[in-house]
């Protein structure tokens, strides 16, 4: 006898072969010993889950000696037919090569004769979603009320392309994905019983790329003997199909929340230069993801996917891992699976998802500031800030005689009468608390910038924390002196001073107040008064809060029309106008529009040249 394949020398033959489709089989059996059996049936789900197998052992079961019955005998006669094709009563036809109409006419006379031998004439239809729409229209009356002797069944992986007409006359199947580790258990069987050593492990990855299809498992396993002989471990699995063990796995897992991004990219380049499919590590990552996802959640629901030597790291780094960040790890790799998909260079996309992800577990969010204010600790997580440049003592005090341009002078840097012990006025933020460094900034531009800084000033002995009043003398000033910038400075709050790190909080549709404390007059001003008023240096923290006043808008007028002063010539007529009173009436009518000396001599116009030290030119 010629070699067969696995997957077909280990397809089911009775209903308690059939693995991972309980529902199905339950309700089969059950309608086969109630005998409340339908004319037709549709099966549905995925490549390799049994449509076909379970339509065979059901044409078994009904037309079996003595039949219809559940406990039928393989061996027998008819059986062996069903199964290799041959039974009259039984007529299995691929719906992709036989989609015509003239397929269904013949169909029709074929079902009108009585059986053979068995009790029913059994008509299978597979993948068919390919009938055209003429031939499914043809069948329908046949399908709706056919002969008592009938039956129909169909099978398809996209039962969406039938018509509702269609599936309205069917009861529906659906056969599920096969769970990795029944797949994986039927394939050690399979191994054993051809005498070749499969390790568990090798055995889960095979089915983990199967992906719920037994025909696949057993394909590739059929393969696998080819190459390696009578012993499979994991590594051939991942030799020959160019997937990730779960070890290297679970390690890169461990890179990514530790954080330890060069040891992640060494290993992605040792896995690239080994040949791995990138879209299938991603895949594998992700599935890792979801196993700590819902073992964080929901630990009795986890599979245990995970290996047994890198549960104890993954729990440790688990436990420091709160739920919001390992759902924003997840976003960040699904947005990474999606621009793969549509790009050939798909190690770039990777590695630029493997960068995000780390740094979005850096990151700071709002949980975060719950959790500090429920006095657990922060991330700690480098933080870009805007520092301010530092101006020292003595340029003060030459600045101060030549700040004649200025509207306040800078006060001359006396310092302050000694204090015993100087005491830090209250803050509206705990002093217990640390204030992080990623609270929801604005969307663009980002608040956060770089400005150069001068080397910074020690501060001097007295150096006291800036306090809420001290904020808005010294906002009050930098505006002062700063006209144009100070006028686009709305409402802020000051939240803390933090060893110098200052915290201000403004609206987050405020952008003019957050370009305006970034413009670099603002900065100096600030930078001075902070030195007078504090002696010390400070750094600017602009956070976004949603309790702070939002921006009052400004209402722009357009500006007035006027007319020239001169009147215009009037024409020469050579004949007397019918109605000489009307412009007569027109030219006596006072106009409502300004003249030229009114509109100059304007209130807004006035305050205008003011505010940005403007000069009007006329023409």
């Amino acid at each position: 006898m010629s070699y067969q394949v696995f997957a077909r020398k280990y397809r089911p033959r009775t209903f308690k072969d059939v693995l991972g489709q309980d529902h199905v089989v339950r309700t089969l059996c059950n309608a086969i010993e109630q005998k409340r059996l339908a004319h037709a049936y549709l099966f549905v789900g995925p490549r390799g889950t049994g449509k076909t197998s379970t339509a065979r052992i059901f044409a078994k079961a009904l037309n079996c000696s003595g039949g219809p019955k559940v406990d039928f005998d393989p061996d027998e006669e008819v059986c062996r037919e069903i199964a290799e094709g041959r039974n009259l009563d039984v007529q299995e036809i691929d719906g992709a090569s036989n989609r015509g109409i003239d397929n269904i006419r013949d169909l029709r006379d074929y079902v009108q004769f009585a059986p053979s031998s068995g009790s029913y004439r059994i008509v299978y239809i597979d993948e068919v979603h390919m009938l055209t729409k003429e031939s499914f229209n043809a069948l329908l009356k046949t399908l709706e009320e056919p002969p008592p002797h009938v039956m129909f069944i169909f099978a398809t992986t996209e039962p969406h392309k039938i018509l509702p007409t269609i599936l309205s006359r069917c009861q529906r199947f659906d056969l599920r994905p096969i769970p990795t580790d029944i797949i994986a258990n039927h394939l050690v069987n399979i191994a054993a019983n051809e005498g070749v050593t499969l390790t568990q492990s090798a055995a889960f990855a095979i089915a983990t790329v199967a992906e719920g299809g037994m025909r696949d498992a057993q394909s590739m396993l059929d393969q696998l003997v080819s190459f390696c002989g009578n012993h499979i471990d994991e590594q051939n699995v991942n030799d020959i199909f160019g997937v990730t063990g779960r070890e290297t796995v679970a390690r890169a897992l461990v890179y990514i929340l530790d954080r330890r991004l060069p040891d992640l990219l060494h290993l992605v380049h040792e896995l690239a230069e080994a040949g791995r499919d990138m879209g299938q590590l991603l895949a594998e990552l992700m599935g890792a993801v979801r196993e700590l996802l819902i073992t964080k959640v929901a630990p009795q629901e986890a599979s245990g996917g995970i290996p047994e030597q890198w549960r104890e790291t993954l729990s440790t780094l688990l436990e420091r891992t709160p739920v919001d960040k390992i759902i924003r790890l997840m976003e960040v790799l699904s947005r990474a699976e999606e621009q793969m998909r549509h790009s050939s260079n798909k190690r770039l996309y990777l590695e630029m998802g493997l960068i995000q992800a780390v740094h979005s577990l850096a990151e700071a969010n709002i949980s975060d500031i719950v959790r500090a204010l429920n006095g657990a600790p922060l991330p700690d997580t480098p933080i870009a800030t805007v520092t301010l440049p530092a101006v020292s003592m003595p340029q003060v005090q030459q600045a101060a005689p030549a700040a004649a341009p200025a509207p306040m002078p800078a006060p001359a840097p006396v310092a302050p009468a000694p204090q015993p012990e100087p005491q830090p006025e209250p803050s509206p933020v705990r002093e217990d608390v640390t204030m992080p460094p990623g609270l929801e900034q604005l969307d663009d531009p980002p608040p956060l910038f770089d400005v150069p800084a001068d080397t910074p000033q020690e501060p001097v002995a007295t150096a006291r924390p800036v306090t809420p009043e001290d904020w808005d003398a010294m906002l009050a000033a930098a505006c002062e002196a700063s006209p144009i910038s100070g006028s686009m400075v709305g409402p802020t709050m000051f939240m803390q001073d933090d060893e110098g790190l200052l915290y201000i909080a403004i609206h987050p549709e405020d952008v003019n107040t957050r370009d305006a404390l970034l413009s670099e007059n603002i900065i100096s001003a600030l930078n001075e008064q902070a030195q007078a008023r504090c002696g010390r240096s400070i750094t600017l923290r602009i956070v976004t809060d949603a309790a702070v006043a939002a921006p009052t808008p400004v209402e722009i007028l357009p500006p007035p029309k006027f007319e020239e002063i001169a009147p215009a010539p009037k024409p020469v007529q050579k004949e007397a106008p019918k109605q000489p009173a009307e412009p007569e009436k027109k030219a006596a009518t006072p106009s409502l529009k300004p003249t030229e000396e009114e509109f100059y001599q304007d209130p807004l116009i006035e305050q205008a040249l003011k505010t940005f030290h403007a000069t009007l030119i006329k023409n």
